[in-house]
């Protein structure tokens, strides 16, 4: 009887711990990047009957000393993805956890993807401050930043392109209002004008480009059947702003002007430019590969660092630690790489993985919990109460 109390306390013991472990589970339901874990039962070992404690023999009856507890075992299942508007939240979909490193230089790993930049435009995660890490081409780590990229430069014009119908019949033609932007993003309105050297040359026409009635270049453009020959459908001129370097501009007619007969009536006119001025740091985000991507309030995109992911072989080469971060337990069972490539998942922005706690599975096992230990405690009671039966009998 005393055996059977110590077995029942083993079941006692064995089921509270597993209560503890469905209850940091329900706990957890909603914590990104959470991994639910399960407690693992064995029984203990066995013996005889035999009070000398003599080997047993064949036939002999064996007891069992009741329940023990190996361990609990983690479930890396990929939680579902949900959606946060905020593009620095971030999840794997698939194989691979996001690498931190901390104030002290310890590398750990996550599933939870909620990061910012601090002060100094380093990405970290928003709970601990760890930064988040980034692989240069050489394989090793590196910080993610956005510092000094916080402003775009912008880029000077390199190609004008023209639109409309410039009259066959007309003598000349001038277009006003050519727009173009040096390199400091300042912008130039020049003047082109067009004379009709049909006579020297059919379908020919001379155009020359000023810029406050100071001449910056001239070129010729023809046209065969209304259309402009391809060799001759645009020229390029180096022209100097004032205070700035020589830039070398395209002017384009190749696409969409024309040369009809239309009267002294020309509706050409300059479509577009490719210069762009400086543009302030208007959001970042992350492509799939994990490739930072920095947006431009003057529609410029830049790219920078890539993320860094780590995976394992095995799950017994990695133990949560809490901060929904992991530790390595076995460094020879993981490989560090990038999204997209040699088994890494895809990098997902604007969503976090949630917990991949199964709320109707741990409800279901702290029945069996509960069932459990009100059976091993029943079992003590019973054991007491015959000790107790037979402490009376001992009595009279």
């Amino acid at each position: 009887m005393l055996e059977s109390i110590y077995v029942g306390m083993t079941g006692l013991l064995g089921y509270s711990r597993g209560l503890r472990v469905i209850a940091n589970n329900t706990a957890n339901l909603n914590t990104p990047g959470f991994k639910s874990s399960s407690m693992q039962f064995a029984d203990l070992f066995y013996g005889t009957g035999n009070p000398s404690g003599g080997a047993a023999g064949q036939g002999q009856d064996r007891f069992g000393f009741g329940l023990n507890t190996t361990g609990t075992s983690v479930s890396f299942k990929q939680g579902d993805l949900r959606a946060t508007g905020n593009d620095l939240d971030m999840a794997v979909d698939g194989q691979g956890m996001f690498v931190l490193q901390d104030a002290e230089g310890k590398i750990s790993y996550s599933r939870a993807g909620q990061f910012k930049f601090d002060p100094n435009g380093v990405l970290v995660d928003r709970g601990s401050e760890a930064k988040v890490m980034g692989l240069d081409d050489s394989g090793a780590f590196v910080e993610i930043s956005v510092a000094g990229l916080m402003t775009n430069a912008g880029k000077p014009t390199s190609r004008v392109k023209f639109t409309g119908n410039l009259s066959s019949t007309a003598t000349e033609q001038t277009v006003g209002n050519v727009k173009v932007m040096d390199a400091s993003g300042a912008e130039h309105l020049l003047s082109m004008k067009l004379t009709n050297t049909n006579a020297a040359s059919p379908g020919s026409w001379r155009v020359d480009v000023t810029d406050g009635g100071v001449s910056v270049g001239s070129g010729q453009i023809v046209f065969l059947g209304g259309r402009p020959l391809a060799e001759s459908a645009s020229f390029s001129l180096n022209y100097a702003p004032a205070g700035q370097p020589t830039m070398s501009v395209a002017f384009d007619f190749g696409t969409d002007v024309t040369s009809f007969a239309a009267g002294n009536l020309s509706t050409l006119a300059m479509g577009s430019q490719d210069g762009v001025g400086p543009g302030a740091l208007s959001g970042a985000s992350f492509n799939e590969s994990g490739v930072l991507v920095m947006g431009y309030s003057n529609g410029q995109t830049t790219q920078g660092a890539r993320l860094a992911l780590g995976r394992f072989d095995s799950p017994d080469a990695v133990v949560a630690v809490g901060g929904n971060r992991f530790l390595p337990t076995d460094g020879q069972a993981w490989h560090i790489g990038v999204a997209g490539a040699n088994g890494f998942g895809a990098v997902r922005s604007g969503v976090v993985e949630i917990s991949n706690v199964d709320l109707s599975q741990e409800f279901s096992d702290l029945v069996v919990m509960q069932r459990g230990y009100q059976a091993s405690s029943q079992v003590i009671s019973t054991a007491n109460d015959m000790l107790q039966e037979l402490f009376s009998m001992k009595s009279k």
